[in-house]
């Protein structure tokens, strides 16, 4: 299976999954508690992702630098 993100691993699926039972459970139950704990856990899993993405551009630009300066 080709990956169109070279970054996305098997960390990612560990923020996914708690992602998605949240949601369940504020759909479920849309009350103002699961309304918090849903825009906690979407904050974190997209900040995770965030530095995850930055970190592997960051690698890849020293990557093409390093090679454009042989």
């Amino acid at each position: 299976m080709q990956q169109h993100k070279p970054y996305f691993d098997k960390e990612f699926l560990s923020f996914l999954d708690p992602k998605k039972q949240t949601k369940m459970q504020w759909l479920q139950n849309p009350s103002q508690s699961n309304v918090d704990n849903i825009k906690n856990v979407t904050r974190e899993a997209s900040r995770h992702f965030r530095n995850k993405k930055k970190e592997y551009l960051k690698a890849k630009s020293e990557e093409f630098e390093t090679n454009s300066n042989v």
